[in-house]
């Protein structure tokens, strides 16, 4: 989304390098994403967390290197998007691809992958409740 707004709000037409970028901005996200669940998801399985700890620590302890992942595309791409030059009118969509879409996805994606996590591990007690089998990490207890 934030590709496209970019390229709307630069007035450039969304090309086969643009749509190069598009596919670039989705494994960067896609990539901190998974790096902040399989976090999560270990600190659950072999630390005994709580899911909603267990996310809320993957988030604090991820950040960095998911911020190191973002500034080091956006700063690489800000010279395809600002500039000049022969062969520039090539490069130019794919860097105001690269620099909109991370803007806007990194903040999407900090956000709502927490929020998403939070939401399936509420959907899998559910699920395992309406089978009526413990839940993964929960006694019959419980």
């Amino acid at each position: 989304m934030g590709a496209l707004l970019a390229l709307l709000i630069a007035r450039t037409d969304l090309g086969v390098i643009g749509i190069i970028g598009i596919v670039l901005l989705i494994g960067i996200v896609k990539k901190n994403a998974i790096m902040m669940i399989d976090f999560a998801l270990v600190a659950e399985r072999e630390h005994g967390m709580k899911p909603r700890d267990a996310i809320y620590r993957a988030s604090l302890l991820r950040f960095r290197p998911i911020l190191m992942t973002t500034m080091a595309a956006l700063l690489g791409a800000l010279p395809l998007m600002i500039g000049t030059g022969t062969g520039s009118e090539l490069r130019h969509p794919l860097g105001i691809t690269i620099v909109g879409g991370l803007i806007l996805s990194q903040l999407l994606t900090l956000f709502t992958t927490p929020v998403i996590y939070l939401y399936f591990d509420r959907l899998e007690q559910r699920v395992a409740a309406w089978r009526g089998v413990p839940a993964p990490g929960q006694t019959a207890a419980e």
